[in-house]
């Protein structure tokens, strides 16, 4: 019987070509979709699980005047100092650094910008694999490294090779090659390529130092202490450390430990350089999943019901044949299994093929186990809903039909039926409308912050990083260089650039009872003529009075304000940094406020002091030849700098850096919100089938009696149209509020327009209605003889 029921499914479906085709496709893309998504989102949730020790493992977090923003950087005296308070409490204690650093090997030569210096145990804490080498060994000798895999052909041509191997760092460090580690995955919250002993630097000028911000420290905990336990502890353990810094500075910090499995969900920083994600954007994706999944079946179950009108035959004479209503029901599920298993396989092909594709636009390889039980799971839940489910529906509306009925053709479909159709479609094209709406307001928003201006000039800035020795050491003689080209108008040696990272420091001030926390910038004076910034009060930094390099400060006017000063009345006070400086410097002047940080963040207190603190140098280009200029300024970096590569980047770029997680949710939208429309479009195009074939008759008549194709276009079209209007007038209100909620995540925004929502009502009507006149144009030119024939 099996078998029976198996061969009639197969007849069935081959028969009817271009309904099996539409079910096939709508579902196959839906479960291509949704697998892709949940991809995505297994892999998130999987981060930091493969740890063997991880559900004890802590990442210290230091805080400052108990408020909720936190930095993952400590110092290095933590580490030992933790050990040796809480011996019983904490197992290990490892502290990672990471860097970048000039790496030769021969006449190679790369500037590897994912480097760790980590204490001995790295590998014993964490479930790094080695592929060569001993975890236990492989750092304890100060002249060690650990290279992955790639890391290890890139410079060697193999592995096998590599092992014993010397090579030279920053050109002082000999390291030779002690293991050899596997490529980080993908769900790993960490980013190497190279591990080298931390002992190598534990002599540096400020590594000792408890107030400096330089490495992570990741504490294993006994088993018998609970983090909360060990937290209330690490006031006196800051107390005894840190009170004097405290005092001094006139603040409070304090310590947390978030266990390694949240560390990837944690709210990051700009001052944090692991991978991080968001929550809020998995759970987005996991409700686009659901959401067109939800529109698949709708499909599913709207386009075998109306098949009805040509199995209700079949169906009647199975039925005086003898068939009884359960068969009819299992053939019919069946039927649903088996186009869901169809769909399935296609699935699995098409996401083979897309992951390249799917990789490169999520910005990772994504860990896909295809030899672990969640991915079939899932299918088999796909299976099974779609099949059971969706088919179960269509299965008791078929097998209920009167034989009789069904034989002579007059088969009433009811009222019912009708509006459970029109209602399904109306919850389609809501949910194709939500995401038209959604791609719409974030794509505007992406324009709305890169139009936003600023408040500097970024164009034809270049911007180079200080970030080795030869170029720091050598800077004013880069910069002298630079400046007597004939290429370059202005050159700035700074701390961070618009877009990049300012530290917070606490300021005493003059008329202020407490430590007033700011954003800083240390800079030189070509700061303002570089960037393009307006002076609005007082003057700029001049090299026509000596004393500005030690004694001078400009505010921005958000500042000012946050001190409770005009502008011109904050010109003379008084500013002292409790950590870099000695004594107190003048204002001279106030700048007006331009966007620094991310437009995601509100506009903040920033002070700028001339200082040796010097991070990137900006340089403002002539216009003119742009290739000829960067050519000349790695004519001169090659100058001070002759062993180090040569790296830049555009201040303009840094909107796609900002913002490049925006920017892939945008696109990831956009695809998926096209494939949610066109799925709802496939079931539209069925239904329209089952009305055009339904009034086949009264089409006939209705042109007999003389009605225009025009006229038969308008009565089949406004029908079908009627639940795509309801469902976006259902649509809008939701969007509204879903996109005000996204929106809250940026401190500048654009508005939620009307045009936005008559926008996608109009797209998704016109699609509606181009999908529709498809099969309505055809059945209006039908001979009307064939038609009536067969009354």
């Amino acid at each position: 019987m099996l078998k029976s029921y198996i061969k009639i499914a197969w007849r069935n479906l081959y028969k009817n070509k271009a309904f099996s085709l539409i079910h096939i496709l709508g579902l196959t893309m839906g479960i291509t979709v949704c697998l892709m998504i949940f991809l995505y989102i297994t892999n998130e949730f999987s981060y930091d699980k493969f740890h063997t020790k991880g559900k004890n493992i802590y990442r210290v977090m230091r805080g400052f005047d108990a408020t909720k923003a936190r930095v993952p950087y400590l110092s290095g005296p933590y580490a030992p100092a933790l050990l040796n308070d809480y011996p019983n409490e904490i197992k290990k204690a490892v502290r990672v650094a990471p860097r970048n650093d000039l790496v030769s090997f021969g006449e190679k030569a790369f500037n590897e910008k994912k480097v760790y210096a980590t204490d001995a145990d790295f590998f014993t804490l964490f479930s790094f694999p080695l592929k060569k080498g001993d975890a236990v060994t492989a750092l304890k000798d100060p002249g060690s490294i650990v290279l992955s895999e790639t890391t290890a052909k890139k410079y060697f041509g193999s592995v096998d090779n590599a092992m014993g191997k010397v090579i030279q760092m920053d050109k002082r460090l000999q390291l030779k090659v002690t293991g050899i580690v596997k490529d980080v995955p993908s769900n790993s919250h960490m980013d190497f390529d190279m591990v080298i002993p931390l002992s190598n630097y534990v002599h540096d000028d400020g590594f000792n130092v408890w107030i400096n911000n330089s490495m992570f420290v990741y504490v294993l905990l006994d088993d018998h202490i609970s983090k909360a336990q060990l937290e209330s502890r690490f006031t006196q353990f800051m107390d005894k450390y840190m009170g004097k810094d405290m005092a001094r500075f006139g603040t409070r910090f304090d310590l947390k430990l978030t266990p390694l499995d949240n560390i990837y969900f944690e709210q990051s920083s700009a001052f944090d350089n692991v991978r991080h994600g968001d929550k809020t954007v998995v759970f987005i994706f996991i409700s686009i999943a659901i959401l067109i999944m939800l529109i698949a079946c709708i499909n599913f179950m709207n386009l075998s019901t109306i098949r009805a009108v040509e199995r209700s035959k079949e169906v009647g004479m199975r039925k005086v044949m003898g068939a009884l209503r359960n068969h009819l029901i299992i053939q019919f599920i069946g039927e649903s299994l088996l186009l869901a298993l169809i769909s399935c396989a296609l699935s699995i092909g098409l996401l083979l093929m897309l992951m390249p594709w799917y990789n490169q636009l999520l910005g990772f390889t994504l860990t896909v186990a295809w030899n672990k039980p969640p991915i079939y799971l899932f299918l088999a839940g796909v299976i099974l809903v779609v099949g059971f489910i969706a088919g179960s529906y269509p299965a008791f509306f078929l097998s209920a039909f009167s034989p009789i009925q069904a034989l002579k053709g007059k088969l009433r479909l009811g009222k019912g039926g009708t509006l459970l159709r029109q209602s399904l479609v109306v919850l389609q094209f809501s949910i194709s409308v939500l995401l038209i709406i959604g791609t719409i307001v974030i794509m505007n928003q992406m324009n709305f912050i890169k139009s936003k201006t600023l408040g500097y000039d970024k164009e034809q800035t270049v911007i180079v990083s200080i970030d080795n020795d030869d170029i720091y050491n050598h800077r004013r003689a880069f910069k002298d260089e630079l400046q007597n080209s004939g290429s370059v108008a202005s050159v700035s040696l700074m701390s961070g650039e618009p877009g990049g990272f300012f530290d917070i420091h606490g300021f005493e001030v003059e008329g202020q009872h407490e430590i007033f926390k700011s954003r800083t910038e240390f800079a030189d004076f070509e700061y303002i003529k570089t960037l393009g910034l307006k002076v609005i009060a007082g003057r700029n930094f001049s090299p026509q009075y000596a004393t500005d390099t030690t004694d001078a400060v400009l505010l921005n006017r958000t500042a000012a304000k946050l001190l409770g000063f005009t502008p011109q009345q904050a010109i003379g006070k008084w500013v002292k940094n409790t950590v870099r400086d000695d004594k107190k410097r003048r204002v001279i002047g106030v700048i007006e406020d331009f966007n620094f940080l991310s437009l995601k963040e509100n506009m903040d207190a920033l002070i700028i002091a001339p200082n040796e603190d010097r991070r990137v140098a900006v340089i403002k280009l002539k216009p003119g030849n742009i290739k000829a200029a960067l050519a000349n300024i790695k004519d001169i970096y090659n100058q001070v700098a002759p062993v180090y590569p040569f790296e830049y980047k555009f201040l303009d770029q840094q909107f796609d850096v900002t913002y490049r997680n925006d920017i892939r949710q945008q696109t990831m939208l956009s695809i998926f919100s096209g494939l949610a429309i066109f799925i709802a479009c496939l079931g539209l195009f069925g239904l329209a089938s089952f009305t055009a074939a339904k009034r086949t008759r009264e089409i006939g008549v209705r042109k007999v009696l003389g009605s225009s194709v025009q006229n038969i276009l308008l009565l089949l079209s406004k029908d079908l149209l009627k639940p795509v209007l309801l469902a976006t007038v259902i649509a809008m209100p939701v969007g509204y509020y879903c996109m005000s909620k996204w929106l809250q995540n940026f401190a500048f925004r654009t508005t939620l327009h009307w045009w936005i929502f008559v926008l996608a009502a109009l797209f998704t009507f016109l699609i509606a209605l181009l999908t529709i006149s498809f099969k309505s144009v055809k059945a209006a030119l039908a001979n009307p003889v064939k038609s009536l024939r067969s009354e």
